[in-house]
């Protein structure tokens, strides 16, 4: 089971997820461009920026709470450019000092055990967390052109044009995009581009309408796109 709503955090979500009660279940997780700090049956993680599906193989009844910062948030409050966390999963003790970590740890373990509605409350100690680590993390200088970037690779536009617009060099673009996003604006924009065909699949819309209203040449680059960065086809991520 999987549900989602905003976070009182800007520009996130917060998510929730419980594994079926028997058997092995398996889940792959898309690119989406974000960064999570996820409460998992205990332990504090980090999941950083994937370039392709991440496949997860949870016991019986595992559950999740996470936080997921949309693309550029994730490093203002984790402190660490996205690219150093690129397709790995690492504990929040890593990235944060350890004092913190442990009391943040000891909360949650505490709403788990005590509160009727644990996952609701877990949510908002991590909400908590962040916002706070939020108030008082330095923005970057150039923290207008993660939201400059974001709008034009989902718009379709080269990476020059995007540069241009920005007043910054394609050089510069990629790399203030490698510590935002975890990777460069071409590998941005077919993640976002890949999200948004697999969401209007889902929602049944014909593959060839599909390709034609998420911005690819035809239906065979969505499939070879779609395979080449989940490792299945559309219709099975569709189902």
């Amino acid at each position: 089971m999987y549900r989602e709503r905003a976070s009182r955090v800007p520009g996130a979500v917060l998510w929730w997820s419980t594994s079926p009660g028997s058997g092995a279940a398996e889940r792959r997780v898309l690119p989406d461009g974000c960064m999570d700090v996820i409460w998992a049956d205990g332990t504090l993680l980090v999941a950083g920026p994937d370039t392709a599906a991440h496949v997860v193989s949870d016991r019986p009844g595992a559950r999740y709470v996470g936080l997921r910062f949309g693309p550029g948030t994730g490093p203002v409050v984790l402190g660490i450019p996205a690219y150093e966390l690129r397709d790995r999963r690492v504990p929040l003790a890593g990235l944060w000092p350890g004092a913190e970590v442990r009391r943040l740890t000891e909360r949650a373990g505490e709403t788990a055990d005590r509160h009727p509605s644990p996952d609701v409350c877990l949510g908002a100690v991590l909400e908590e967390a962040a916002a706070r680590r939020l108030d008082v993390a330095p923005r970057p200088v150039d923290a207008g052109l993660v939201g400059s970037v974001v709008n034009g690779v989902r718009a379709g536009l080269p990476v020059a044009r995007i540069a241009a617009d920005a007043g910054v060099g394609e050089r510069r673009l990629h790399r203030r995009c490698l510590d935002a996003f975890g990777y460069g604006p071409r590998t941005l924009g077919r993640i976002l581009r890949m999200n948004r065909a697999v969401d209007l699949a889902r929602r049944g819309a014909p593959f060839a309408t599909v390709a034609a209203v998420a911005g690819y040449a035809d239906q065979a680059h969505l499939s070879r796109e779609v395979r080449s960065l989940t490792g299945v086809t559309l219709g099975a991520l569709a189902r």
